[in-house]
């Protein structure tokens, strides 16, 4: 009975640590900033394999930071590569599942595919989350209106086959 308040006071100090320590924001590594900085540049500049290059470079140095996933799915997307964007997006859902930029991105990559369905799915669930107002369920909502883009034909995959004939 002596202990009781000390360890009621130990505890509750413990409890207010971790809550403090669980609630501060996870900040990249200052290298790994500087090449998410870079990246963001490329895909700014139109070089979204230069994006890649960047945000790769930043995840070695920096795994456990999260955001850098949603810039390679971004990258991915940008360079025709949906499959792979998928990939980062759920990835990001892995490490924080109400992420609304990872669902919405998503989605978004999935119309992209040509999964409706399941792009639909993705806006259901953003709307339960944060609401039909939310940026990210209007985003979403937009890509599913416009649908699937035409997929662009290069001049390589149409050229008729070549026969030789005799003069």
């Amino acid at each position: 009975m002596r202990f009781a308040p000390v360890a009621a006071a130990l505890s509750l100090l413990l409890a207010v640590q971790a809550s403090v320590g669980t609630a501060e924001e996870l900040t990249p590594d200052p290298r790994a900033a500087m090449l998410i900085a870079d990246g963001r540049a490329a895909l700014a500049d139109g070089q979204p394999q230069k994006a890649i290059d960047a945000f790769e470079a930043a995840l070695a140095v920096d795994p456990a930071y999260t955001p850098i996933f949603l810039e390679l799915a971004e990258a991915a997307r940008r360079e025709g590569l949906q499959g792979k964007a998928i990939k980062y997006y759920r990835e990001t859902l892995s490490r924080d599942p109400d992420n609304f930029a990872a669902i919405s991105g998503e989605g978004a990559a999935l119309v992209e595919k040509g999964a409706i369905e399941k792009a639909k799915i993705n806006l259901s669930r953003l709307e339960s989350l944060c609401g039909a107002e939310c940026e990210e369920t209007r985003q979403l909502a937009g890509a599913i209106a416009r649908g699937p883009q035409p997929k662009v034909l290069r001049a390589e995959a149409v050229m008729p086959e070549a026969v030789v004939s005799q003069n």
